[in-house]
């Protein structure tokens, strides 16, 4: 079983892998997401941590479903 960091990490992996797959840098999804492009990145690499809110607007700025960025491979 992974613990919460490895879980945070993996779940930053898959957003950083939904917004190249969307094209977008980290400062575009931060502007769309009313963020700064540093909290974007340490999301990605799992020095924050990210409110239920903050998610819910990532998965609707990236049209993807909130559950494909916690499917951990």
């Amino acid at each position: 079983m992974l613990n919460k960091y490895a879980k945070r990490k993996l779940l930053g992996k898959n957003i950083a892998n939904y917004r190249k797959m969307k094209s977008l840098s980290q400062n575009q999804l931060a502007e769309i997401v009313e963020v700064s492009r540093e909290h974007i990145a340490k999301i990605e690499t799992a020095k924050r941590n990210m409110s239920m809110d903050l998610l819910f607007k990532i998965s609707s700025a990236l049209n993807i479903p909130e559950y494909k960025f916690f499917i951990f491979k």
